[in-house]
């Protein structure tokens, strides 16, 4: 029944709706003013009732935003009365238009028609009733009769026309807040997406480094744990490497922390020249890549797709340190269009990680990446290696 309004509108309402009764009920009361006060006052009307009416009337249009299926129950209350009481046409009966206007723009969608339908059945009986009540003819034969009629149907059809435009304005002010609305929803949909893209992005690079790195630092641990009786220079060098690694671990985690605090663009990526280093670390792991780069880039490639072939080489290592035995190919196809990357490892003896292959963050986010460059890729168990290929499209380079 109520509408939530602010006190602000409705405050404005009550004042325009107060305002509106002055200038159509009061003012022509004025002695002076012109005819209306002189026939209300001489023709025996009650100017009680003249004065009640308008009050009703305009009482419904204060009320129409906050409750527009109550003012168009008044607003039909104070028309019924008017001509119950043999008021004529008079102008507070502009009061209704708003009202009509109001249950087009802010009614619901039932009330939307009712309001319709009472702009085009008020027009037609206001028009019949002031047009055989007012039009000044005695009805005493046909001819009497057609003119009467004819003036039903001229005042009805002004009556409809001023109410159905009251109405369509409305329904067109409810079209543009409609359309506010979905312009207002769809940006907060767009900005929900573009965080969540943006979570996913760094969760995504959260895991990528501190998964590949853990992985060295835990092989390196590995491996000068048992060095360090016969060899302790090489438990001094997994030592180092470890520190290395750590380092630049802590290094890429605060630079993806400070993006997600501040938003201050992706920072510096990973490029094709950082493949050595990744491939160095991977050796200290004590995985000997044998890598194959046939066709090499024609060119300088986009750095999207730098970035992508940088990740996916990196969880896919990171995979053949945690799970493989210690070989792993990796063959990188530079084409004019695409960019084809194959690594394939054996898988360690021992029962076979419930995730691997399957699914997994690594997974995902190798998956992600091809994606997000319009690429794909598959990664799968074939007896006892497993393979990743990835297809990532990029145009002809120059």
């Amino acid at each position: 029944m109520f509408r939530p309004v602010s006190r602000t509108w409705l405050a404005l309402d009550i004042v325009g709706a107060v305002i509106g009764f002055g200038l159509t009920v009061g003012i022509p009361l004025v002695p002076g003013s012109g005819g209306l006060s002189v026939w209300i006052v001489d023709g025996g009307w009650s100017v009680t009732a003249y004065l009640v009416v308008g009050a009703i009337v305009w009482g419904a249009a204060a009320i129409a935003r906050l409750a527009p299926a109550l003012a168009l129950c008044v607003a039909w209350f104070g028309a019924l009365l008017q001509m119950a009481a043999g008021l004529p046409p008079v102008p507070f009966d502009f009061g209704v238009l708003v009202v009509l206007f109001a249950t087009a723009a802010w009614g619901s969608r039932r009330l939307l028609w009712l309001g319709g339908a009472s702009a085009l059945g008020g027009g037609i009986v206001g028009g019949a009733y002031f047009g055989l009540a007012w039009s000044g003819e005695l009805i005493t034969d046909a001819a009497s009769v057609m003119r009467a009629a004819l003036t039903s149907v001229l005042l009805g059809s002004l009556f409809v026309l001023a109410m159905v435009m009251a109405w369509g304005a409305g329904l067109l002010w409810r079209v543009v807040l409609a359309g506010r609305a979905t312009q207002v929803a769809r940006a907060q949909a767009e900005t929900v997406a573009a965080e969540e893209q943006e979570r996913v992005r760094i969760a995504r690079d959260m895991h990528d480094v501190v998964a590949h790195s853990l992985a060295v630092v835990i092989a390196q641990a590995d491996g000068a744990r048992y060095a360090a009786a016969a060899k302790p220079e090489m438990a001094t060098e997994a030592l180092g490497t470890i520190a290395q690694t750590a380092r630049g671990a802590l290094s890429d985690v605060r630079m993806l922390l400070t993006q997600l605090r501040h938003r201050q663009g992706d920072g510096p990526q990973p490029t094709l020249a950082d493949l050595e280093t990744l491939f160095a670390q991977v050796r200290h792991a004590g995985i000997e890549p044998r890598i194959t780069v046939d066709p090499v880039p024609p060119g300088e490639p986009p750095a999207a797709i730098q970035l992508a072939v940088y990740r996916i080489l990196q969880e896919a290592l990171t995979n053949a340190i945690r799970h493989g035995d210690g070989a792993v190919d990796v063959h990188l196809a530079w084409l004019p269009d695409r960019v084809e990357i194959r690594v394939a490892n054996t898988v360690a003896p021992g029962p076979a990680p419930v995730q691997l292959g399957q699914s997994g963050h690594g997974l995902i986010g190798m998956r992600e990446r091809a994606q997000l460059v319009g690429g794909s890729l598959h990664a799968e168990r074939r007896g006892a290696q497993f393979h990743v290929y990835g297809m990532l499209p990029i145009g002809v380079t120059s």
